[in-house]
Formats: structure tokens, C-alpha cells, sequence
């Protein structure tokens, strides 16, 4: 049992720390558009600045995604499963094991996608010149999350018999 609550506060530690990181883009964005302002102003030119703002934005997206699926944060289906009745558990199995599949063949590709960017040295085709490996790392990263959640939350609900995505939108439909 120790092990068990060793395993969940080790994949509640990692779905926090890729929303903090979520964040931390977001800041970074911000910080983007302020100095792409203040080099406008001073009749600088920020060269690239909207590539990194869109990298930034991916690594945002992308590991935010299991923070905001462990938050129920994700669009559901819930009318549909709230519909089902005493069949709801039978539904979201059927939703969490094919979010599982599809989320883990995303991530298999998207590391490889990765691998074979650093292997041929790629760059992207904007003025920054950047290793298209390095932005594509974070949504490698991201989906590898993502489909680990999905994973969590299908055991969860085949072991225990509740998925354990808790939100007041979620809470609402289960109390229907």
C-alpha cells in the first residue's frame, strides 16, 4: 500500500510540475511580447521573436494537457455519459482506453518525430534558425504525460472503479 501512495504522489508531483511548466511558458510569452514591444519602441528589431512565442505556446499547450486532464479540465463528454446511466462506468472505460491508445501512439510519434529532427540537424524555416528538435521536445514531453494520465486515470477506474478526475464540473455530473 506504501508503494501505491508512493506511485500517486509521484504522478500527482509530475502532473503538477507540467502545469508549472505550463505556466512558465505562458510567462515566457509575456516577457516576448514585452521586449518585441519595447524593441518596436526603440526602433530595434526582436529577429524570431514570434517563432519563439509560438514554440513557447506549443510548450505551453502541451504540458499543460495532463495537469488540466488530472483537473478535469478537458473537454468531456459528460452529457453523453450522464445519458448512459448505470452503463456510465462501462462508457468511460470505453473513453479512457481509447484516450490511452490514442495519446500513447501520439507520444511514440511525437518522440520519434524528435529523434529524427536531432538526427538530420534540422532548423526551422524562421529568421531564428532554431533546432527544430528543441521546441519539439516539449510537446514529446507533453504527450508522454498525457499519456501517462490517460493511463493513471484507466487503472484508477478498472482497479478502484472511479477515475479520480475531480472538478466542480465533474463532481456536478456524477451527483445527477
Amino acid at each position: 500500500m506504501a508503494a501505491a501512495r508512493a506511485l500517486r504522489r509521484l504522478l500527482d508531483f509530475l502532473y503538477l510540475t507540467g502545469g508549472v511548466i505550463a505556466s512558465l511558458f505562458l510567462i515566457a510569452i509575456l516577457a516576448l511580447i514585452v521586449l518585441q514591444m519595447l524593441a518596436r519602441w526603440t526602433g530595434q528589431v526582436f529577429p524570431g521573436a514570434t517563432d519563439y512565442a509560438g514554440y513557447c505556446m506549443a510548450g505551453a499547450s502541451f504540458f499543460a494537457f495532463a495537469y488540466a486532464l488530472n483537473h478535469g479540465a478537458h473537454i468531456r463528454v459528460s452529457l453523453v455519459l450522464s445519458a448512459l446511466g448505470s452503463k456510465r462506468w462501462w462508457g468511460e472505460l470505453w473513453c479512457f482506453a481509447i484516450g490511452s491508445v490514442i495519446t500513447t501512439w501520439f507520444a511514440w510519434y511525437a518522440v520519434k518525430g524528435t529523434y529524427v529532427s536531432w538526427r538530420w540537424e534540422e532548423l526551422s524555416q524562421g529568421l531564428d534558425a532554431t533546432p527544430v528538435w528543441i521546441p519539439q521536445l516539449s510537446m514529446a514531453i507533453g504527450a508522454i504525460l498525457l499519456a501517462i494520465a490517460f493511463w493513471d486515470h484507466l487503472a484508477r477506474l478498472v482497479f478502484l472503479g472511479d477515475h479520480g478526475i475531480r472538478s466542480d464540473l465533474v463532481d456536478q455530473s456524477h451527483a445527477e
